[in-house]
This record gives structure tokens, C-alpha cells and sequence, in this order.
């Protein structure tokens, strides 16, 4: 159990070797590897775990088609590393946590012999990259078996396919598998707590920081032997508190997402566009239940709205629609999300499109502060393993192996693809529990014996999603949730699947919670109309109707 009113307790005044701040996919990374390699570790954020850019990803594991073939027209050893990098961590990605990621086929529909035999060495050499790990070998396919694998493709001036393997992922789950992984290995993990002040020691290093609870509006200092700066798209802020004279590094891109029925588009496999206007690509995916298409990717500021914009919408299907039979209209969407994308400006490239996900672990040599910089879900293990070592020699030790690439993740020890079997024994109907499987891995038994407890948890969240009300009891009590959004967007999923549907289940929600967090009445009704308002801003902003 993750209690955050005790372990505000626990924290206070107290020393740690290291303070992480930012609770998304590298920081949650850099505190598990930290405490695994025997550090005494506190992980922070100023929102909810992942709640920023690591929850608003296109949900895929993978190397980067688009770095490798950057790589190979500009000759950049740099992409061509990154890429390599990418698709080892992608196996272990995989393997570390099978209930929240798995290999998906992905198909790049190509027009000529030309076209064919390009994708195809391409598609080889990603293949050879990823050696002994390659999930499965890429191969071209025929018109018929595209028509067949592909059912809503348009067929017209169609050659074939090449078709290759990559990852798909749960961004939002596997973040929240990461904390609470660094939390069973004895770390103090607390969301809603901003660093607001950095103490020094007599030689202008970090020794401390002033944290500030912003649920509960107290502020508390610990001691800390060095910081790490993990907050993505905010590093600039953070290293600037540590030392004003610091230059900005980051250059935040914007990635907008649309979500349609998935039946507008049929088919087990993604598609991949693979040349936009402005030369990138785009994919449809399924996933969980829907189409997601995306992404975008606009010059960006820490002030953008990050909701998805009519314009944005526009540009996805004006680049994915030409590939259809039946072409998608914007108000067949179901939901989107937009998120910051925290890239790091390399020397002369002008366009965030051009700069590469690689990371850097920036030293502070007057503050001491570590700061990961850049990167992507794919490598954020191999980010959190250079940061580490970075700590372990700052602090004057030895480096020491990480014991990251084979630690199973919260959920995945024992799990196997017919866990949810398990679960149907338990007395569970089988749609249920295959959902409540892939969201909890084999912590799916915890969450089901609540509704022992209290017949009225084995209540659907909303008709039309297969929610339950004691995952919202269990996410309360068990992975630190705090917030309606905290429930519909990052723990079940309710909200990119549906909105519409979110803004029904929001009152249900918040009852749950109210009993659970003891809110007042008025904090109830307070987080239930700002939550329906939020979610129905977000409708307005691409002119979809509530109802």
C-alpha cells in the first residue's frame, strides 16, 4: 500500500543519497535503479505520477523507423546509435512488465516495385539492428493478404505492404509499474509535492530541498546528497533554481492524438503513413479498443494548451485519409490527449522535427545538480542506468551494475498471457477479468477480492467500458491516487477512451474517492464539476457536442 499521508511523514526531515524530481518514465527509472543499486531514494512530482508527457505518448515501444531512415539518407551515426539503443531496450521493455506491452504487427503500404524494394532493405536493416531481440522478421506482403490483414485500407493503385514488428504499450500504467516497483524496493515515492528551493553547502552544492505539498499546502525540507532533474519538458525550470545562470537546453514539441471506433477502421495490425506534408509519419494503431492516430509535432512552449486543436485534428486525417476507403470525419472521434515533448536542441538543427530523441545527463558543476535531458519512453531505463552512474560518481563511489534490465516490474511476476483464467476461477466473467489482467498484471486478484468486501464494487464504472468501481477503491488505497483525472485518465484509461463516457462515470468517481480520501462534501462536488468541465473543454476545442 502507498500511503501518501504517511509517507509525508516518513519523509520529513529526513536524508536521502538521492531526491529524483519528476515522477514520469525517467525519473520513476532513475528511482528504481537508484534504490535497486542500494541508494536511499525519494522520488517527487508536482502533478500525478506520468502525468505529463509519459502518459500522452503514441503507446509505442519501439526504435524509431523514421530516426533509422534519417540515419541512413544524413549518414548520423548519432540516429543510427540511438536507434540500435532503442530497439535493445525495447526487449526489455517487454519482457519486464508482459501484462502492459507486447510486440504489434505494423504495416507500411507502398505503391510501386520502387517503393517495395525501399521499405524492404529498410525494414531488413531495422530487422539486423535489433539482432538476437527482433521480435519477428519484416516481410512484404501481397495486395490480397493487405486487403485481408487491412480490411479498411484503400485498395486502389495498391502494390502490397511491407509489414515489421515494434511494441505497443499502456504509458500510463507502465509509469505507475515503475513507482510502485521503486516503492516495494523501499523507496518513498509522493506525488502532488513540488521542490520549491534548493538549501546549499558551504561550497554552493546541493544538501536539501524545501518540498511543498500541494494537496495539503504544508512544506517540509529533507536532506539529500545529490538532486536529479528529471522533469522532461520543465528542466529548464529546475536547473534554473539550481543555478540562475544556466542557459535553456530544452525545446518542447507539441504531440497531439485523435481516438475513433476502432471498427471505422478494422484490422489487428497498425497502419504506418509513411511520409506526411512535412515529412514524418503517422500512424493508426488499435489500441485497447480504439484507433489511435498520431502524432503531431509543433514548436511548443511550457504555456501551450496541450488539448488537441481543430487545426491538429485537420492536419491527422488530411494526412491519413488518402490511405482509406472510407475516410475518418473528426466528429467520429472519440477522445485525444496532447502532450510536451522535451527534446534537446543539437548544433545546427532549426525545426523540432529534425532534432534527434537522444538523452544527455547534464552535471552542474557549481550546484551539483544531474539533469537527464531528452530521450523517449523506448530508452528510459538506458537514461535512468546513465543517470545512476552519473550519482554513484558524484557521490564518490563506485559505479555499480544496474540491476534494472531484468527486474520484472509490479504486476509481472507469475503473469503469463492466461493469468486472466485466474481470475475467471475467482468468479470474475471473462471480459472483466482479461481487463483488469492487463491493467494490473497479477495484482488483478488484489483488486478482484474487493468486490468480496463489498458486492456494490463489482458495479460497471459506466455501461460501455469494462470498469469496475473497485479499481477506483483500489487505485485510491494502493497506487496513490488522488484526482478524478488521476482514475479516468492514467489508471483505468476511461477518458482517451471515451470522453463522453468520462464525463458520465465522473460522479461515480468522485463518491468513490470522496469516501476513500475523506473529502468534504464540497471538495466532492468541487472535483466533479471541474473535472466535467475540463473533459468538455476538450470537446469544444475540436467542435465535437457532449451528447
Amino acid at each position: 500500500m502507498i500511503s501518501r499521508a504517511q509517507t509525508i511523514q516518513e519523509i520529513k526531515d529526513a536524508s536521502f543519497d538521492v531526491c529524483v524530481i519528476g515522477g514520469g518514465a525517467t525519473g520513476a527509472g532513475c528511482a528504481l535503479d537508484a534504490q535497486l543499486r542500494g541508494l536511499r531514494t525519494l522520488l517527487i512530482d508536482a502533478g500525478d505520477f506520468a502525468s505529463g508527457t509519459s502518459s500522452a505518448s503514441t503507446k509505442l515501444v519501439h526504435g524509431g523507423v523514421r530516426y533509422l531512415e534519417q540515419a541512413v539518407k544524413t549518414f548520423d551515426l548519432a540516429e543510427y546509435r540511438l536507434v540500435q539503443g532503442a530497439l535493445r531496450e525495447r526487449a526489455a521493455m517487454l519482457r519486464n512488465a508482459p501484462h502492459l506491452a507486447h510486440a504489434a504487427a505494423f504495416l507500411v503500404p507502398v505503391y510501386s516495385w520502387f517503393q517495395a524494394t525501399y521499405f524492404r532493405i529498410g525494414l531488413k536493416i531495422y530487422d539486423l539492428l535489433a539482432g538476437k531481440k527482433n521480435l519477428f522478421p519484416s516481410k512484404f506482403l501481397a495486395k490480397g493478404e493487405v486487403a485481408a490483414r487491412l480490411p479498411g485500407l484503400k485498395n486502389s493503385g495498391l502494390h502490397g505492404a511491407v509489414a515489421y514488428a515494434d511494441g505497443q504499450f499502456d504509458d500510463a500504467r507502465y509509469g505507475m509499474a515503475l513507482v510502485r516497483s521503486f516503492v516495494a524496493a523501499g523507496g518513498k515515492a509522493l506525488n502532488y509535492c513540488r521542490a520549491i528551493e534548493f538549501s546549499k553547502d558551504d561550497k554552493g552544492k546541493i544538501s536539501g530541498a524545501a518540498l511543498r505539498d500541494l494537496l495539503g499546502e504544508s512544506t517540509f525540507t529533507i536532506s539529500v546528497r545529490v538532486a536529479v532533474n528529471a522533469t522532461g519538458p520543465f528542466s529548464d525550470k529546475v536547473r534554473q533554481m539550481a543555478n540562475p545562470q544556466l542557459t535553456p537546453r530544452l525545446r518542447p514539441s507539441k504531440g497531439s492524438h485523435l481516438l475513433f471506433p476502432h471498427e471505422l477502421f478494422d484490422g489487428k495490425d497498425a497502419l504506418l503513413v509513411p511520409e506526411t506534408e512535412d515529412k514524418r509519419v503517422i500512424f493508426a494503431v488499435p489500441w485497447q479498443g480504439r484507433l489511435l492516430v498520431g502524432t503531431t509535432e509543433d514548436e511548443a512552449t511550457l504555456e501551450t494548451k496541450l488539448a488537441v486543436v481543430k487545426t491538429e485534428a485537420d492536419y491527422m486525417l488530411r494526412q491519413l485519409n488518402p490511405y482509406l476507403a472510407r475516410p475518418l470525419r473528426i466528429e467520429q472521434a472519440v477522445s485525444g490527449f496532447a502532450g510536451l515533448r522535451p527534446l534537446v536542441a543539437g548544433s545546427g538543427k532549426h525545426s523540432t522535427k529534425e532534432l534527434i530523441r537522444d538523452h544527455e545527463v547534464e552535471i552542474d558543476s557549481t550546484s551539483g545538480l544531474i539533469s537527464i535531458l531528452g530521450g523517449k519512453w523506448t530508452t528510459h531505463r538506458l537514461m535512468a542506468e546513465d543517470t545512476v552512474n552519473a550519482v554513484q560518481r558524484a557521490l564518490g563511489a563506485a559505479v555499480s551494475a544496474s540491476k534494472t534490465e531484468e527486474h520484472a516490474l509490479d504486476g509481472a511476476a507469475g503473469f503469463t498471457s492466461s493469468y486472466w483464467e485466474n481470475l475467471v476461477k475467482e468468479g470474475a466473467m471473462p471480459q472483466l477479468a482479461q481487463h483488469l489482467a492487463n491493467k494490473f498484471g497479477t495484482n488483478a486478484v488484489h483488486v478482484f477480492a474487493l468486490t468480496r468486501e463489498d458486492s456494490t464494487l463489482l458495479l460497471p464504472l459506466v455501461e460501455g467500458f469494462p470498469a469496475i468501481r473497485a479499481e477506483v477503491v483500489y487505485c485510491a488505497r494502493e497506487e496513490m491516487a488522488q484526482t478524478i483525472e488521476d482514475i479516468l485518465a492514467r489508471r483505468l484509461g476511461l477518458q482517451l477512451y471515451d470522453w463522453r463516457l468520462s464525463i458520465a462515470a465522473a460522479p461515480i468517481v468522485g463518491e468513490l474517492l470522496a469516501r476513500e480520501l475523506q473529502w468534504p462534501e464540497r471538495k466532492k462536488t468541487a472535483a466533479i464539476s471541474g473535472y466535467v468541465e475540463k473533459i468538455r473543454g476538450f470537446l469544444r476545442e475540436i467542435g465535437l457536442r457532449e451528447a
